[in-house]
């Protein structure tokens, strides 16, 4: 069974958002709430979370991951709010 991860967003102290992969999500925020985690949430905690998907495969993560970093600041805020629904990136053939 291959492991499993979720892609989650969190809203920064300064209204900034951040996307994220994590196996744990809760282990994860609290790294970010301790400083330890992504350079970018270490001036910027606590975070608070607003979206997540999953379970799904690490790799199908990274690229979902990758799909929500395109797109613009009020796509996101339409993902997190519910109104955008993005299909996941298809399995590239091999």
């Amino acid at each position: 069974m291959s492991p499993r991860a979720y892609v989650y967003i969190v809203r920064c102290r300064d209204g900034t958002l951040y996307i994220g992969t994590a196996r744990d999500i809760a282990k994860r925020l609290a790294q970010h709430d301790a400083g330890t985690g992504a350079k970018y949430t270490r001036s910027r905690g606590p975070v608070k979370l607003l979206w997540s998907e999953g379970p799904m495969t690490v790799s199908r993560a990274l690229r979902r991951e990758f799909q929500l970093k395109q797109l613009t600041r009020p796509q996101k805020e339409s993902l997190i709010a519910g109104t955008l629904v993005l299909k996941l990136p298809r399995r590239r053939s091999r």
